[in-house]
């Protein structure tokens, strides 16, 4: 994709007003950092950072029949969902493949939003639209171009919002939602965020995204905070084990295969890609994504391949892997077999022609500080 023709989130002035080096991801030109990868990893890790995450996409479902809409295409039971409340979820292929993962927010009785990956805005809506367009009572709607989303994450995210609204941020649970005004503008402000410190996620009307990114960093100039790139991103989310779309998660790979069999609820009814996952949960998985830490030298990189110790056909590939800010040693997540998936396993990863030991380790790499109870 040419430079040209790179979208551009409503911040993007805001983003080169901050020196900010900005990169092609996903369809858009976005940041992927200001003032580095490490220091901004460390201000969310201590204090606070933002992000535009405007590239992300909005679907939405309303009407008398937006919940049978919603339940025939996410895998998770989104007939759980109180208003307010928000859930993690999976759409599949009919083979169990992952079309994408997604939130899913019930904003009112017949009202439901999927917030969904950047790179897959177009590619979901005509797969929602397929699979649940003709759902009686069921209205679905693309509003990505009319939402701007800021994540604002970090130990101090409650405090320095709470100077921008009146809504009850302590009340406010973890994947719990609420309307409110932040700054005087319209916002749905969610308790959710991709880096396993507490914070929340807030849409906003497109055109007043700019606003709020400014009043947010003015108002957390006291304590620390800093603007944050998808560098930092990456790596705060690889220290959680959050899957990518694209790395962890694709549409040869199931949820289950990723870990994340807990928004699979097979019970709920049928789904788009139920068959396929009922069947291989019966069967058992072909693949497991692990969690390793690299003992030798070197950075495993997404793409390189994983052996059995001095043999050379390879058991399986690395989906992500960077140097990890807080634990200040290489990590990364991979595919391998089931019987080489035990904390402990040793292997090796290919880097660049030349063998470097890996181990297994246990998962999560980092502890979640994210705020279970309101």
């Amino acid at each position: 994709m040419t430079e040209t023709a790179l979208k551009r989130t409503a911040l993007f002035e805001q983003h080169r007003a901050l020196g900010a080096r900005m990169v092609p991801f996903g369809g858009w030109e976005m940041p992927v950092q200001y003032r580095g990868v490490l220091e901004e990893h460390e201000a969310v890790r201590t204090k606070a950072g933002l992000f535009d995450v405007s590239h992300m996409g909005e679907l939405v479902v309303d009407g008398p029949g937006a919940l049978d809409a919603v339940q025939r295409v996410v895998t998770n039971d989104a007939s759980t969902l109180e208003v307010g409340q928000v859930q993690y979820a999976a759409m599949c292929l009919p083979t169990g493949g992952t079309v994408d993962d997604l939130t899913v927010y019930r904003l009112g009785p017949e009202r439901y939003l999927l917030c969904v990956n950047a790179a897959n805005i177009d590619k979901d809506f005509a797969w929602v639209t397929e699979q649940a367009g003709a759902t009686p009572g069921a209205t679905i709607r693309n509003e990505s171009d009319q939402w701007s989303l800021l994540a604002l994450q970090g130990p101090r995210a409650e405090a320095i919002l709470g100077g921008l609204t009146r809504a009850d941020l302590a009340g406010l649970a973890y994947y719990h939602c609420t309307p409110a005004e932040v700054d005087g503008v319209p916002a749905i402000v969610s308790r959710t965020g991709y880096t396993c410190e507490d914070g929340f996620e807030i849409f906003v009307p497109w055109n007043a995204g700019p606003q709020i990114w400014r009043r947010i960093l003015e108002a957390g100039a006291g304590e620390g905070i800093q603007p944050i790139g998808l560098g930092a991103r990456d790596t705060l989310r690889l220290e959680m084990k959050y899957a990518l779309y694209g790395h962890e998660l694709d549409e040869t790979t199931t949820p289950l295969e990723a870990g994340l069999g807990w928004i699979v609820k097979l019970d709920k009814g049928d789904f788009v890609g139920r068959d396929a996952l009922a069947k291989q949960k019966a069967e058992g998985i072909r693949k497991k994504l692990v969690g390793f830490e690299v003992e030798g030298s070197g950075i495993a990189r997404a793409g390189q391949t994983i052996h059995r110790p001095g043999d050379a056909a390879p058991v399986g590939t690395v989906t992500s892997g960077t140097m990890s800010p807080t634990l200040r040693k290489p990590i990364g997540l991979g595919y391998v077999p089931p019987d080489l998936a035990a904390v402990g396993t040793a292997l090796e990863v290919d880097v660049r022609g030349r063998r470097v030991p890996i181990r297994v380790v246990k998962t999560p790499f980092v502890p979640s500080h994210t705020k279970k109870a309101a």
